[in-house]
């Protein structure tokens, strides 16, 4: 089996989420990843908690099939190192602190002219030049700068999202963005820099609450888990304390849903609830009508009604639901793969592609591959013991 990324080889300083979630997606697609981390400790990540058989969930979810080398880049056979795994590199990757990697040697400029073909990716909070370039930046910090918690939340509090949001963008696109260079260098024989800000990434997904409040407008309202400006489209409560998410488009689907769901056609025509920006002005009281309809009805028999009148509609799911998904066991979604505690459950990466199998291999620990690494560098067995302390 050919996989589009067999072949390329991508080292990455890299700790937390942002560039461990971007170098995973490049290994499911085939690149051997070399992961380097500090001796002893290793990618912080590694000890956010302990719920995976001991090991971290975040560092279990975005860190398989990578091999982990342990090296103190403080030291000159460290570096020494690193610049030869360089000079076969076709790509590093880093998201150490602002100004770190340079100070290293290891920007873009001070690599370029020795690997020309080299494509170097720097991940950062805010991007290599402004006034924020320097300024240290965390997901949460970043959700607060990019306007996120402002359109998130109930009316009475903002809510961060429940995942790593703005890291998670930041690394998709520095995924996207090293495909591209591949690509481009495929055509130059030339190596590009990548400069990928989490605010720039996060500002791109603020895209449609940035334009709703174009030119001073009011911005979308926090809304908990309902919709903004469409109404109704969020959770609704059912008879016996159940509870669904259901959400309408069109003037279509409010037809069919106030006649095959509410069972009550005439509110299709009721002035105050006539377009959806009647229906959002007025949604205290579609709220309460549409509660008196749901009430006698358990969580089944609306899902039977939402069902029937072609209303898009999804189960309210805890993880455990998730992990349960009929969905997702019936699309063969999970394999399994190894680790240091033994085998676990890891979900196939999205995109289901009829040419390759995505790469699922092991979870690594802590500096697992250093010596195989070195001794492929050519090292001699004193050298690598020296280096490693052994």
């Amino acid at each position: 089996m050919t996989r589009p990324l067999d072949g390329i080889t991508v080292v990455s300083l890299e700790h937390a989420v942002a560039a461990p979630f971007c170098t995973r997606q490049l290994a499911d697609l085939g690149a051997r990843v070399i992961k380097v981390e500090r001796p002893g400790s290793g990618d912080f990540a590694r000890g956010y908690d302990t719920r995976v058989r001991g090991q971290s969930s975040h560092f279990t979810w975005i860190n398989r099939s990578k091999e982990s080398l342990a090296l103190d880049l403080k030291q000159p056979e460290a570096l020494a190192a690193l610049a030869q795994l360089l000079a076969r590199a076709d790509v590093l990757v880093q998201n150490l602190a602002p100004g770190a990697a340079a100070r290293l040697g290891l920007s873009f400029a001070a690599l370029h002219a020795a690997h020309p073909r080299l494509i170097v990716c720097d991940i950062s909070g805010y991007g290599a030049s402004g006034p924020y370039r320097d300024k240290k930046a965390y997901d949460l910090l970043i959700q607060s700068e990019a306007g996120f918690l402002s359109v998130t939340g109930t009316p009475d509090a903002p809510a961060k999202a429940g995942i790593s949001v703005a890291d998670i963008a930041a690394g998709m696109y520095a995924y996207s963005s090293i495909l591209s260079a591949l690509l481009l260098r495929g055509r130059t024989g030339l190596g590009s820099h990548i400069d990928v800000s989490m605010l720039e990434a996060m500002a791109e997904w603020m895209g449609y609450p940035l334009y709703y409040a174009f030119e001073g407008a009011a911005p979308p309202p926090r809304a908990g888990a309902a919709h903004a400006s469409i109404y109704p489209y969020g959770p609704f409560a059912a008879g016996a304390g159940g509870s669904v998410m259901l959400g309408l488009q069109n003037e279509r689907e409010w037809q069919a849903f106030c006649a095959g769901v509410l069972q009550q056609p005439h509110i299709a025509s009721d002035p105050r609830f006539c377009s959806n920006a009647q229906r959002s002005q007025h949604r205290a009281e579609l709220q309460e009508l549409i509660a008196q309809a749901f009430a006698p009805l358990t969580a089944a028999q609306l899902v039977e009604r939402l069902e029937a009148a072609g209303i898009a509609n999804a189960r309210v799911n805890d993880m455990a639901d998730v992990w349960a998904h009929p969905q997702l066991q019936a699309r063969q979604r999970w394999r399994e793969v190894d680790s240091p505690a033994g085998r676990i459950p890891a979900l196939l990466p999205p995109g289901v592609s009829s040419a390759f199998e995505p790469r699922m291999d092991a979870v690594p620990a802590l500096g697992q591959h250093t010596r195989a690494i070195l001794a492929e560098l050519g090292w001699a067995e004193a050298r690598i013991a020296a280096l490693v302390g052994q």
